[in-house]
């Protein structure tokens, strides 16, 4: 039997499709990215089905919906009974390897580099990574900082955290190369970069010195006005926005280093010999609003937050191209496992795209379902909501007072003019009031709000069940 393909996952935090060059944005320097988009499949309609980070995760593992997983809000325990894509490529021979951020572990809200809410302990919360391990549940300071190794020894990253972590996947590449083993081997690399804090003092001087005289605009959708909608994470606390040009500035010298990082990445796998064997795949959790609609942060529908970079590569099997197939969070890992000729767990609700990944016709999602269930990392009511994207509108609904709102995101990119009452919409409201009506009934989504998953899912934030599966 012929040798699997190595899998490389590599993906961002905070990287909205919007602030990479190859999107079209002028300010950005990003030629490794750039360069990788011109030589694979670049997915341009993915999205994060909730934009938050361990949201993401547990979906990008489990191929399923955010009120399956139960991970509702950030900083909570997985339920470590699930089938996850780790599990599937351990069982198949894999070697596994989980380098960066986890943020699935702690089950409480700050006292992040507190061992018992940074280390996770050998065992079922891995998720089926029980190969190679050096994470951090937790961490945004990207000097000083520290991860645990396969025992739970804490350790520390040597220098700029991005870049000793790139360092540490091209190692394990080169050892793999070197051992010329018939296992192959499936690295997931989670930088925190370009998350904030977005200071001078948290990116490299030599990235600092490209952007500290860029002259940086608001963006088109800006508004002085917080979004009433938006949890506490969303809005801006006093003086933020006196600071959000600099901050743009440190983001994108942040997204610059990790393009830098990519392009060694690359390198260190075609210089191995590697190429035509690896599926090598960059993409985000999700964006950052940067005061667009009125809010900071993501956990909202908007462009800014849910759309993000997604590109695929292995020469020789994945065509040079584009797609506007939407490929949104719990479908990346069926479609993975697809490319890699593994089997996918039943449990999965995502759907299998990797024929499209191949250039080939067949079934694909009319709508991708977005789904909010709670503030970003707090017990609180009342910033719900639910949302259906196509690759011309978005759709969303407000569980709070029930308000809807439809955009043109092809005439009308920035979301500006809300067609939810226009006249002229009626038989497109009606379409996706019916598409969400029916995604969710699939999913048994009751739209719930934040605190039922506190006091019926969850135990001291650690997700006890799901759902399905």
């Amino acid at each position: 039997m012929p040798k699997r393909p190595n899998l490389i996952y590599v993906f961002a935090d905070e990287l909205g499709y919007q602030h990479c060059g190859y999107s079209g944005n002028r300010l950005a320097r990003t030629p490794h990215l750039d360069a990788l988009a011109g030589s694979g499949m670049n997915f341009r309609q993915a999205v994060s089905m909730t934009p938050v980070c361990a949201a993401y995760r547990i979906s990008l593992f489990t191929g399923k919906y955010t009120t399956s997983t139960g991970m509702v809000i950030n900083e909570m325990r997985a339920n470590p009974n699930q089938r996850c894509i780790g599990h599937v490529l351990t069982e198949n021979n894999y070697e596994t390897a989980y380098i960066g951020k986890w943020h699935l572990w702690s089950n409480c809200f700050g006292k992040h580099n507190e061992p018992q809410n940074a280390c996770t302990p050998p065992g079922s919360h891995r998720l089926g990574f029980d190969g190679f391990w050096a994470t951090h549940n937790f961490n945004h300071d990207y000097y000083g900082a520290h991860y645990y190794d396969n025992v739970g020894a804490k350790q520390n990253w040597e220098g700029y955290e991005p870049d000793a972590q790139t360092d540490m996947a091209i190692n394990l590449i080169k050892q793999h190369s070197a051992a010329n083993t018939d296992k192959p081997l499936a690295i997931f690399l989670s930088l925190g970069t370009p998350h904030d804090p977005w200071t001078w003092d948290n990116v490299p001087a030599k990235y600092a010195d490209m952007f500290r005289d860029v002259k940086f605009s608001l963006p088109g959708n800006y508004s002085e006005h917080d979004d009433p909608y938006a949890d506490r994470w969303g809005r801006f606390r006093p003086g933020m926005r006196e600071t959000l040009l600099e901050q743009l500035a440190v983001y994108y010298a942040m997204t610059t280093n990790l393009d830098d990082n990519i392009g060694r990445l690359v390198r260190a796998i075609d210089e191995a010999g590697m190429g035509d064997d690896t599926l090598l795949v960059f993409s985000s959790d999700h964006g950052e609003m940067f005061g667009s609609h009125g809010r900071r942060g993501k956990n909202i529908f908007y462009e800014e937050a849910v759309r993000v970079p997604f590109l695929m590569r292995r020469p020789g099997t994945i065509p040079t191209g584009t797609t506007d197939v939407l490929l949104n969070t719990p479908d990346i890992m069926p479609t993975m496992l697809g490319l890699l000729g593994l089997p996918i767990p039943e449990t999965v609700e995502g759907m299998n795209l990797s024929h499209c990944a191949v250039g080939k016709q067949g079934k694909e999602p009319d709508a991708a379902l977005l789904q909010n269930t709670g503030a970003c990392a707090d017990w609180v009511d009342g910033h719900e909501w639910r949302a259906m994207r196509d690759q011309r509108y978005t759709y969303a609904i407000f569980r709070r007072d029930g308000s809807e709102l439809l955009f043109d995101h092809v005439s009308d990119p920035l979301q500006m003019k809300n067609l939810a009452s226009d006249a002229s919409a009626a038989s497109v409201m009606a379409k996706f009031r019916q598409m969400l009506k029916s995604k969710m009934a699939d999913l048994n989504d009751t739209f719930e709000a934040c605190t039922w998953y506190r006091d019926h899912w969850t135990e001291d934030r650690v997700v006890l069940r799901g759902a399905k599966g």
